[in-house]
């Protein structure tokens, strides 16, 4: 009688380990998802508040800036914002992701066939399908952004107190009108799109060059586990947070500052009004203010975001798999 073989971890083909919206479970992600990513943008978010008042406030540090702050607001500080951001996000989400998964999916079957390199085509993909996305969701989250940002950055020079979302929009309303909850829009627009490309261009070329380098390839029988799946996904979505928030940290700056702080003298605030008082109180090195939490913020991002995206989206029998990977050693 033959000795049955051991037990071993499900594995998949190297080209099943793209998220793909064909094999999405799209009620468990909206659903299952909308949790999973609140839990995560609620572990993150106090770099976030850390951030945005260091791009604001001249001369801080984010260690003293984080002392600050829970010195003289204590936990409630680090969280301002948060409950503004957490429940106007999820439609936004939801709004961006679709998005995000369906123009992805146009692209790689218009791509099919050609003779763009693999890992190339991948990256093609993923970067116009950040750009659409971006473009979708942009008129939703502008507002969000500025509504959310100036609960942050309550109680600094150069700011409006407000008491609360409500009392943000009505003030920005009465001395702007509406055009005032879209400030920031043209530079978001216009840098927010090639960002979130650089993003999801990044995170696919830093997978594919991973697997290759592991010895993976979709010619071959050698199949990776899941663990090594996500592993190498979450790798690859530190790597692509890293590159991007390098780029896009000085544009970050502007954005802040330009849709926050009130006082900008005579006329409409403006990038270059902005830009140019930055540069006057720090120097260049200003455009960089926040850069350590935003570095970290979106690194960790990028990782938990890719490992919780991929837990939610892989098949039924995987995701029971996951299950009781962690039930057996959580």
């Amino acid at each position: 009688m033959e000795a049955a073989e051991p037990a071993t971890a499900p594995q998949l083909a190297l080209a099943d380990t793209d998220i793909n919206w064909d094999r999405l479970d799209k009620t468990k992600f909206h659903m299952i998802g909308a949790i999973l990513f609140t839990v995560q943008s609620a572990l993150l978010h106090p770099t976030a508040v850390v951030k945005t008042r260091m791009q604001v406030a001249a001369g801080s540090r984010g260690m003293s800036v984080f002392s600050h702050i829970l010195r003289s607001d204590g936990i409630p500080g680090i969280f301002r914002g948060f409950g503004t951001s957490a429940v106007g996000s999820v439609p936004g989400r939801i709004l961006a992701l679709t998005s995000l998964e369906v123009s992805k999916d146009i692209i790689l079957k218009h791509t099919q066939g050609t003779h763009i390199p693999e890992a190339s085509r991948v990256g093609l993909a993923n970067g116009v399908a950040g750009l659409v996305s971006n473009l979708v969701s942009c008129v939703y989250f502008v507002p969000l952004d500025v509504i959310c940002q100036r609960l942050m950055v309550q109680g600094l020079p150069g700011t409006t107190f407000c008491r609360g979302p409500l009392d943000v929009v009505r003030k920005v309303v009465e001395a702007e009108g509406f055009r005032g909850l879209y400030r920031g829009f043209g530079l978001t627009a216009l840098t927010q799109s090639p960002a979130s490309a650089l993003w999801w261009g990044s995170y696919a070329a830093a997978q594919h060059l991973i697997w290759r380098s592991l010895g993976y390839k979709d010619d071959t029988g050698n199949k990776p586990s899941h663990m090594e799946m996500v592993t190498v996904q979450a790798t690859a979505g530190m790597v692509a947070g890293a590159c991007s928030s390098v780029i896009t940290t000085p544009i970050d700056t502007v954005k802040t500052r330009l849709q926050v702080m009130d006082n900008y003298g005579s006329g409409r605030p403006s990038v270059l009004k902005t830009a140019k008082t930055l540069l006057k109180e720090d120097g260049w090195w200003g455009f960089y203010r926040g850069f350590g939490p935003r570095f970290l913020n979106m690194s960790l991002y990028g990782t938990t975001m890719i490992v919780t995206y991929e837990l939610i989206s892989m098949s039924p029998i995987a995701y029971l798999f996951w299950h009781q990977y962690f039930f057996e050693n959580g």
